[in-house]
């Protein structure tokens, strides 16, 4: 299997695409070769180069199953959803950004989300396979975790965010889950991640911890606190010196002092808040002046408890989102994303019959001004 590599700057932050793959068999070669496009050869690239569409709002089907869709300016929606008025099928999953709202109009942008930045990729191929490696890359959603440049996405519209089951969090998580969230080869992504960017000794904060903190063992004399929500849970977990029970949903400020941590983790639970904004103004306060704030997530979570926002979202959209909470705190520089995605499921994993890949990793993180 292969690793394809795609690096990108957005206005707002650095961005990382890993993929796996064995999609493509000519033109291997030993070692990573790499080739940067320039803004504007992407668009050639990507065989995309439109102009804006606007159309009448009553062309935009936003019933969907069992969703019903009002369009937000600055969100993504597959192009189906207007078929009408786009000229294509009803079942075309191509994304469009709406880009601007009347009470009558939307205005899109048909383009690949990419198609205006400059791109380097990375593969072990030859020069005759770069369209397709970029192809490859660019595919399923890459390029959504950026802002369009002079539009503030719609996420908040009904912050705080609301869920399907809206019982208290404590009936929920009363009973304790010791049971991983991720698969093997997911959870060692993480804990490559998160060995990446931490340093030993670190005080580390463990936001939403469970009974695993995703920490690899050489990353050690950490002193590590878990602020999660089951008792039983955070005793299980053997990297924990400090085991902190509270419900950031039923009060988004975290009980330590000022600047207390180096470091702050939060693993496959971002999905869950309610109040993410006030929680991000929160952990600025707690983590020291340069320390990064980590949040990284998957493609599985609790569907009850997650935000209704979430589950209707791309998953390279959520990672915009956690990318928004980010900037909107206004409290953070040197913004990063990443992914890694399309490596293959352990044989004895549970959910290797449903299927062949592994959990994705989505990962988001920032330095404190």
């Amino acid at each position: 299997m292969d690793k394809f590599t795609l690096n990108w700057q957005s206005t707002v932050a650095t961005h990382r695409d890993l993929l796996f793959s064995k999609k493509i068999t000519a033109g291997h070669c030993a070692q990573h070769n790499s080739i940067t496009y320039a803004p504007g050869e992407a668009s050639a690239l990507l065989q995309t180069n439109q102009p804006p569409v606007s159309f009448p709002r009553h062309q935009f089907n936003g019933k969907q199953r069992h969703l019903s869709i009002d369009p937000k300016v600055g969100r993504f929606y597959p192009q189906g959803y207007a078929w009408e008025a786009l000229d294509c099928a009803r079942n075309d999953f191509r994304p469009f950004r709406l880009i601007g709202a009347t009470t009558d109009t939307l205005t899109v942008d048909t383009n690949h989300p990419l198609a205006a930045y400059a791109l380097s990729l990375s593969a072990p191929y030859e020069e005759a396979q770069w369209p397709d490696i970029a192809a490859l890359l660019c595919a399923n959603g890459a390029g959504m975790q950026a802002p369009y440049p002079g539009v503030s996405p719609d996420f908040y519209g009904t912050y705080p965010f609301k869920r399907a089951d809206e019982r208290d969090d404590t009936q929920f998580y009363h009973t304790p889950r010791l049971v991983n969230h991720l698969d093997k080869t997911a959870r060692a992504q993480l804990m490559a991640l998160y060995g990446r960017l931490l340093q030993p000794g670190m005080k580390i904060l463990d936001l939403m911890s469970s009974h695993v903190s995703h920490l690899p063992d050489e990353l050690n004399e950490l002193h590590v606190t878990g602020l999660g929500m089951n008792q039983a849970e955070l005793a299980a977990n053997p990297r924990l010196q400090q085991r902190v029970v509270h419900d950031l949903n039923l009060n988004p400020q975290l009980p330590f002092a000022d600047a207390s941590f180096d470091a702050v983790i939060c693993s496959v639970s971002i999905e869950y808040l309610t109040q993410p904004l006030a929680v991000m103004q929160a952990l600025a306060r707690v983590v020291k002046t340069g320390g990064k704030v980590i949040m990284a997530f998957s493609t599985r979570w609790f569907p009850n408890k997650a935000i209704s926002l979430w589950m209707e979202m791309h998953p390279f959209e959520r990672q915009g989102l956690v990318l928004d909470y980010f900037l909107k705190t206004a409290q953070f520089s040197d913004l990063h994303t990443e992914s890694v995605r399309g490596l293959p499921r352990p044989a004895d994993d549970p959910h290797s019959r449903e299927t062949a890949l592994s959990d994705p990793i989505f990962a988001v993180w920032g330095s404190r001004c």
